[in-house]
């Protein structure tokens, strides 16, 4: 062999050598993505059951209405909108306002273990739960 044919051989070796190199660090990077993807999906899943457990108020939207108690996951309320409460903190919520509503759409109510709020008369007589 020619000084030339060990010097391309050579060559060659090296870029071998780089090209699993490179196959051994993507699998490493895809490994790692993985893993963060995992752990991405586990903590969307933690913060789904915590709203489930939980319970939220909100201010009335009609100046005449009263503050709405929700479920942590309800749909009417957007996520980081007020503080997520616990049951000791519902207790409060009650006690600070004794008009709260519970919310029809997501019915607190069945989460803290209580009966349906009795329905109320509206403005025009009409009956709202």
């Amino acid at each position: 062999m020619g000084d030339v044919e060990l010097e391309i051989a050579g060559r060659l070796e090296q870029h071998r050598t780089v090209v699993a190199w490179l196959r051994w660090a993507l699998t490493q990077e895809e490994r790692t993505i993985r893993d963060l993807e995992r752990q991405a999906e586990d903590e969307r899943r933690r913060e789904a059951a915590r709203r489930e457990r939980s319970w939220t108020v909100t201010a009335s939207r009609a100046a005449e209405g009263h503050p709405v108690l929700h479920r942590g996951n309800c749909g009417l309320v957007r996520h980081g909108y007020g503080d997520l409460l616990d049951a000791e903190g519902v207790r409060a919520a009650v006690e600070a306002y004794p008009d709260l509503e519970m919310c029809q759409v997501c019915r607190p109510w069945g989460s803290l273990g209580t009966d349906q709020p009795p329905t109320r008369p509206g403005p025009d007589g009409i009956a709202f739960p």
